[in-house]
């Protein structure tokens, strides 16, 4: 077993009555988690076909209810995905209970197929209605109609594929047991919505304003400051830039503002009020501030001669940095500082920590090697020349928590490497599909010394079968994985997890990987299957780690670093 956990035992053995036990003390909702993961994937799907099916260009220029669903058809949509993800976060978190209580009646309704069936009536004609609409232009009367029908179809089939996954006497009973809950979620994404719309109009005089705090920033470092107002260029004589008004810093606001208002609501308790809300506009100004610095930081990396760095990891790396730093202050601040936190919250959390994080050991060395990521990719150009300061962050915290994993179990069978190798057949098959047989190896890497060289690959080698095996199956196999099933993860054995918790850790696994989404997701349900079939830890980083191996075999041997 991967755990010394207080349920640890076989079948037979006097713990077997509480191993068998475990899967109907987990979660109670587990149920009602696997009906509303279904419906979400259904509406995930059916919203990716939309998305990439009708093209709102189609609309441009036509007026009434046709020229409405121009302007604002794409933020419905986000407002719809929205409402029940802020809906059900808040749920989860703020009415568990009733959430617990609704499970077992919602285990013993039976699906509803006719009501599904009707979806799926719905649905289609929402497509032939979709087809109309956004076919040639139709008289100012009949497109107006035809716009209201498309709506009522489309809620329609929405509340139709609602009724199919839950009866309607378990909304009803989620709507009594959450209060007004629905709707503080439905104020905060219409707010979200109409002000993201509106914002486009905010963006030149914010880019402006952003302007002016860049070139503020840059005459304390040189004299020779280069600034165009009208064509928004600013820079050096050397090097410059144009600040579009993308640039304005209202995509950092946004996130400060919508982290902001979450955190406070969901640690309301812990808190004082009115003055914890001044940490909202202070966030904001501070990530605005930030911004400009940044922009001021890429001109001065820039006219140092390192552009590549500059309009590279630099630019595409440190607005998030900043974002992570700002909302680290955020919770420090709302947590410590004594005119924000209230006397109860400072009496539950004393500054000594009287106890150990069981979650540390398996999060930080994943954790650390994401931090690493961003710091190496921001100081990088076109080539990630500082990955091995991924390596050592992540060797560094695994030597740290050496003593948590000496109590793991490490003996591993034949069926680990095997199952390395079936994902890496899987990998490179899905890789090929589309793929050129081989590309170059990367100008930087070629132009550097023979003893460089080899020392980055090395180091990408060891770092790709050894660190990133090991701290990515703790935590999307060991903790997440586990997590998803109970909160007291570590008495869960791997063994008893549900299906529903190795694909939502799966899923999340994949995205991770980019473009290679799918391939990850696949991978991630293989190594999960793993590690609760045969529960131990080592299994699943031992088969990581020999599909990384081969994929470096690959890359070395058969020039495909676009694997890497």
């Amino acid at each position: 077993m991967d755990t010394r956990a207080p349920h640890r035992g076989r079948p037979g053995s006097s713990s077997s009555a509480a191993l068998l036990e475990l899967p109907l003390q987990s979660p109670g909702s587990v149920f009602l988690l696997r009906r509303a993961f279904a419906l979400a994937l259904l509406f995930a799907l059916e919203l990716a076909a939309l998305s990439i099916w009708l093209d709102d260009a189609a609309l441009v220029g036509r007026g009434g209810l046709a020229g409405f669903v121009q302007s604002w058809g794409a933020w419905i949509l986000r407002g719809i995905v929205g409402f029940a993800a802020l809906f059900g976060t808040f749920a989860w978190l703020r009415n568990r209970a009733v959430l617990e209580d609704i499970s077992p009646v919602l285990a013993h309704s039976p699906f509803g197929w006719r009501w599904l069936a009707g979806h799926a009536s719905a649905m289609l004609c929402f497509a032939a209605l979709s087809l109309w609409l956004y076919g040639a232009p139709l008289p100012a009367a009949a497109s107006n109609a035809l716009v209201v029908v498309w709506f009522i179809t489309g809620a329609a089939a929405i509340a139709l594929a609602a009724l199919a996954f839950c009866p309607a006497r378990i909304w009803q009973k989620l709507a009594r047991g959450t209060g007004s809950l629905w709707a503080l979620a439905l104020v905060a994404i219409l707010f979200a919505c109409v002000a993201g719309n509106y914002s486009r109009t905010l963006w030149a005089p914010a880019s402006r304003l952003t302007f002016a705090l860049a070139e503020a920033m840059l005459k304390p470092f040189t004299s020779a400051v280069v600034a165009d107002p009208t064509t928004m260029n600013l820079g050096t004589p050397r090097f410059q830039v144009f600040i579009a008004p993308e640039c304005s810093g209202f995509e950092g606001v946004g996130l400060m503002i919508a982290f902001g208002v979450a955190w406070l609501f969901l640690f309301r308790r812990e808190i004082r009020f009115p003055q914890a809300l001044l940490l909202i506009p202070v966030g904001v100004v501070l990530i605005y501030l930030l911004n400009a610095a940044r922009l001021a930081a890429l001109i001065l990396i820039g006219d140092a001669g390192a552009e590549r760095i500059a309009l590279g990891g630099f630019h595409s790396q440190a607005g998030w940095i900043a974002f992570n730093f700002v909302a680290l202050a955020f919770c420090v601040t709302a947590r410590h500082v004594p005119w924000f936190a209230a006397r109860d919250a400072r009496a539950q959390h004393p500054r000594p920590v009287a106890a150990e994080n069981p979650a540390a050991a398996w999060l930080m060395p994943f954790v650390v090697i994401l931090a690493a990521g961003m710091i190496s990719r921001a100081a990088s150009g076109d080539f990630e020349w500082l990955y091995p300061l991924r390596f050592a962050a992540a060797a560094v915290t695994l030597w740290w928590f050496r003593r948590k994993y000496l109590t793991l179990e490490w003996r591993a069978s034949w069926i680990a490497p095997a199952a390395g190798i079936l994902v890496f057949i899987l990998w490179i098959a899905m890789d090929r599909t589309g793929t050129p047989a081989a590309d170059a190896t990367p100008a930087d890497l070629t132009a550097a010394s023979s003893w460089a060289r080899a020392l980055w690959i090395v180091i990408r080698v060891l770092a790709g079968a050894v660190t990133v095996p090991i701290a990515e199956e703790l935590a999307f196999r060991g903790y997440l994985l586990r997590r998803l099933v109970s909160a007291d993860f570590e008495s869960v054995q791997p063994q008893f997890s549900f299906w529903i918790a190795l694909l939502i850790s799966s899923i999340i696994f994949g995205l991770l990987h980019g473009n290679r989404w799918f391939a990850g997701t696949v991978a991630g349900v293989v190594y999960g299957l793993i590690y609760t079939r045969r529960g131990r830890i080592v299994e699943a980083i031992l088969a990581h780690g020999v599909t990384n191996a081969l994929l470096a075999v690959d890359v070395l041997a058969f020039h495909h670093w676009h694997q890497w």
